[in-house]
Formats: structure tokens, sequence, C-alpha cells
């Protein structure tokens, strides 16, 4: 990996050898960010080289990855998810121009896949037979799905409060799924000691720097479907900070490569119940731990465990960040769902909901064009699709009865 130059703390600086098994810093114990020669990418990929590719997935853009031009790519195809102009969506909020970036349609229906394809890809390299993480939901399954596909086994802890439906996706991929009985705290830091007694390969993204590479390909694509043009703000949800940090690095990736001439702000949306990033970067004081009180069970993260890098991308961008209630969630999917026919989950929503009370509190400008990254679909929290949604008309099979049920409920007359 002759493009790869080294994997740097971003606390103290110190530069470590990039191998598969790299994590924290050996020096304070800070996370690590992939470094790159870029002048090495811009002599072997040019923007027209990129839009010929038929490689329709995350590893078209190799050349920006942790990895090598022959890799060994997980199986399943994961990334080129659809860029939709939402126009209808920009006029019931009151902005110029916006885009849906829907990454809900991924193999296991959420951006996590992203970093899990990376993850199996460095497990690979490091000759590791296990893989394993903690996770509110999406991390699990997203891992126990390109695993299986790949052959791995998988070790998977998630707190009791997650979704069935996203605990029924780890159990048909075979994984085996240890439910702990207290927050995602108490989930993260059994993990963390059962992966160091048993030595499997870690995939908990704030602990390796390889998975905010895979996560920063949907700013890649972000920018490829947009013909290198870029928005002015990109809005996502916010839980443990990798995520909005690895949008923010694959922006700068391409601005330091010549591929993009602008870098967009972004804009990081919390929930009201949760939103310890937003107020680090708000107040720049050290992070404090907040309760994990919202349905956005993926970003329901009180004790994050990326901060520095969420932090630095916020305020480096010249960023915004909203917090919105679990109502202005519920309200964002059935927005998202009515004008755009896009199915988020409450955590995939949440940047879009962010999106409508940024304009309502006049912190991004009317004219402004934003694109929204929908993170997961919303077949994998059904419960609050229905809290958000409604129930349907239930009427035994008779016309008059359907007429009456009509008439109440303001339907065909």
């Amino acid at each position: 990996m002759r493009h790869v130059i080294s994997a740097v703390c971003v606390r103290c600086g110190a530069e470590h050898e990039a191998v598969p098994n790299v994590t924290t810093c050996h020096k304070c114990g800070g996370i690590l960010d992939i470094k790159y020669d870029y002048n090495h990418i811009k002599g072997h990929l040019t923007k027209e080289q990129l839009t010929e590719r038929k490689d329709y997935s995350m590893w078209r853009y190799r050349e920006f990855l942790p990895v090598g031009e022959e890799g060994n790519y997980p199986k399943l195809r994961v990334g080129w998810s659809p860029l939709y102009k939402a126009d209808r969506l920009a006029e019931k909020i009151g902005i110029k121009t916006l885009y849906i970036k829907d990454d809900g349609i991924n193999p296991t229906a959420s951006m996590k896949d992203r970093a899990s394809a990376m993850a199996v890809a460095k497990a690979y390299e490091a000759g590791a037979d296990t893989i394993a993480c903690s996770s509110t939901g999406n991390a699990a399954s997203s891992l126990a799905g390109n695993a299986a596909a790949a052959g791995y086994k998988t070790f998977i802890f998630v707190p009791e409060r997650a979704p069935k439906g996203k605990v029924s996706q780890l159990m048909i991929f075979g994984a085996t799924v240890i439910s702990v009985q207290g927050t995602y705290e108490d989930t993260f830091r059994l993990s963390a000691e059962a992966i160091d007694r048993w030595g499997w390969y870690n995939r908990n993204a704030a602990i390796n720097p390889y998975l905010m590479e895979g996560k920063k390909t949907v700013a890649l694509e972000i920018a490829e479907q947009l013909n290198f043009q870029m928005p002015d703000y990109v809005a996502i949800s916010v839980g443990d900070g990798c995520s909005i940090a690895g949008v923010w690095k694959g922006l700068k990736d391409l601005h330091e490569a010549g591929f993009i001439d602008r870098l967009p702000k972004l804009i990081s949306v919390q929930a009201s119940g949760c939103y310890p990033i937003n107020r680090a970067a708000r107040t720049n004081m050290p992070l404090e731990p907040m309760e994990e009180n919202t349905i956005a069970d993926s970003i329901a993260v009180g004790v994050p465990r990326n901060p520095d890098k969420a932090v630095n991308a916020i305020l480096e961008s010249n960023g915004v960040t909203v917090e919105v209630s679990d109502d202005e969630i519920l309200a964002a999917m059935r927005l998202l769902g009515r004008t755009c026919g896009v199915f988020g989950e409450p955590a995939g929503v949440t940047g879009t909901a962010g999106v409508k009370k940024a304009v309502e509190l006049g912190l991004i400008p009317k004219g402004s064009s934003v694109v929204s990254i929908v993170t997961g679909n919303g077949l994998k929290d059904v419960n609050n699709a229905v809290k958000a949604a409604g129930e349907p008309i239930h009427i035994p099979p008779q016309m008059d009865l359907l007429l009456e049920a009509f008439a109440k409920s303001g339907g065909p007359q």
C-alpha cells in the first residue's frame, strides 16, 4: 500500500506503522487517523478514470482506502447508494436545494456496512478468523452479515434495549450474540475486555482507525454523484462520532487530492435526550457523559468513543450543531416517507430532522444546498415506525363500514 504512509495519533501526533491490527496510540492511548500520500493518489487516479469504472461499490475508491489495489474485498456489495434530489421535501422544509443520500439500501440496511466491509478486509490481512464488536444494533448486524458472507465467526455485544429487528438480523447471520443488561458503556467495556482476552479482530469503530476509512466512502460517493460540485452543507446523525468524522475525512481526502475545490460545512445532529458531542463542540469543553434518553437507539451513546475526531470535524468545517426531540424525529420519518419514498429508522432520519430544525432556527440560510444522509432503513425499528405512521384502518369486510370509516378519516368521498 504505497499510498498509505502511517497511522497518526490525533491527540499527540505520534506515527505508527499502518499494520492491519493497529488500534490506539502506543504512547498516549489516543485514537489514530490513517495518513495518505496524496501525490501518489493524484498520480494514479483522476476524476475521469474514476467515473469510467464499472465497480459500483465502495471499493471503486480503492486509491483512497487502506487496501491494496487487488485486495481481498468482501463478498457483499456495499456502497453506491442512491442520492435523490428532494425538491418536494426542500420546499416543505424551506430550503433551496436538498439531496437525500439513502444509505439504508446497503446489504444489512445501514451505513455501518461500509465500516464492517472494511473490518472484514483488514481481518483477512491480519490473518484473523473471528471478529467482534459492541453495538447499539446497526454495527452489530452489519458485521454479522458481512462476516457471514466472508466465512468469519463473530461475537457481538449489544445492550438489552437493542431493537428486536436488529437482534434478529444477528441471529439469522449466525453471530454469537451477548445481550448485556446495562448501558452501551457497559456493553462496550465488556466487549473490549473479551476482545483483549481472546484476541479477536476488533471491529469497534472508535478503536479501529480503518473503520472510519470505510465510512468515509459515503462522502466520496456524494462528491462523485454531484459531479464533484460540493453542497454548502452535509447533515448526518451523530452517536459515537465515527460517522461524522468519517464524512469529514472523506471530504478532506478529496480536497487534498484535488478532486473538489471547496469543503462543505457539517451539520451535526443529535437527539435532545443525548447530545454529548454537540455540547462539547459548542462549549469547546471536554466531553461529559450524558444519559441515553431517546428512541433513536443507534445514536443513543452517552459516552462516545470517538469524540476527538467528531468535535474536530465539526469545528474544522465551521459546522452547525443542532438537537432534535423524539417527536421531531418521528415527524421526519413521516416527512421523508411521504415526500421522498425513503423509509428511515429514527437515527437514520435524525440528520434530516436536524436540517429542518436548523432552517427554522436560522442556523443555515434558506438559500443553501444541503445533502442529508439517511443512515439506516426503517424496517430496523418497526415499533417506532408504527408510532410515526399510525395504524391502518381496521374494519370487517363490508362496504358500508368502509364508507363510514372513510367518512371519519377524511378518505375517499
